[in-house]
């Protein structure tokens, strides 16, 4: 897909991957609506209208779609990127707090691909969803961002089959990334290897759009190290030890 002309919603773009993928856009010949809660690091010019909102509320990603629609015209490619990740040990049954990750992680991006179903009909577009690596691997301390991109990895595996020749449904597998995304998580929570620069990821993401990629992944590592657990299943177990011990370290120091 030529990116030239092409109206864009990202969401999640006032930071992180988001914020890399709009740097990537700005180079074509686009008009986007950057999406974020504070959209006060979004800078607006002729290619780019910031706009806050809250992902997380249905009532909220319906504004979204009608505000880019009444500003665009018309929605050619939706980036779902905004998402967020606790670190903790799972204490208390607590509805809301689960709720309140898997409507931002989970619900926000689905509806958002049946929106853009319902919009579009029979035009060409996309909708490209960050997923991660952990919708494949286990990352002790992270369960419930896990289970969201778990949910995520389940939904793109099947609709796949369902997409019509219009649609082109990617979904994108960082490892974990140079961000800020483990600082929000908690407070000097434990990061898992490998690691790669948010703004390779986006470089990944413009290429993938651009190749009508239907799964895209972002490090060569993990591409090698999926590659191996499928042989050898228990690599996976291996991994998801070592990070266990990383986490019930950080844990120990958290409790102190």
């Amino acid at each position: 897909m030529n990116l030239n002309k092409k109206n864009i919603v990202i969401t999640g773009a006032s930071s992180g991957i988001g914020k890399e993928i709009l740097k990537k856009l700005m180079q074509y010949e686009v008009n986007v609506v950057a999406v974020a809660r504070n959209v006060s690091k979004i800078p607006a010019n002729q290619k780019v209208i910031p706009y806050s909102c809250d992902v997380s509320n249905k009532e909220e990603v319906d504004k979204l779609f009608d505000f880019a629609a009444e500003k665009l015209g018309s929605i050619d490619i939706f980036i779902a990127n905004a998402g967020f990740g606790y670190c903790e040990q799972i204490k208390d049954a607590n509805w809301e707090h689960i709720a309140d990750i898997f409507c931002t992680n989970v619900f926000s991006p689905i509806y958002s691909v049946e929106k853009m179903r319902v919009i579009n009909g029979e035009r060409k577009y996309s909708v490209v969803i960050t997923c991660s690596a952990v919708s494949e691997v286990p990352l002790p301390g992270y369960t419930l961002y896990c289970a969201t991109k778990h949910a995520l990895n389940g939904f793109g595996r099947v609709f796949q089959y369902e997409a019509k020749k219009n649609e082109i449904i990617s979904f994108v597998y960082p490892i974990a990334t140079k961000t800020k995304f483990f600082a929000k998580a908690a407070e000097k929570a434990p990061v898992p290897w490998p690691v790669q620069a948010s703004d390779k990821v986006a470089e990944s993401v413009i290429r993938g759009i651009e190749k009508e990629k239907r799964f895209i992944y972002p490090s060569k590592t993990f591409i090698v190290l999926r590659a191996i657990n499928r042989i050898f299943p228990f690599t996976n177990t291996i991994y998801g030890k070592i990070q266990n011990a990383k986490f019930q370290k950080w844990l120990q120091k958290t409790q102190v």
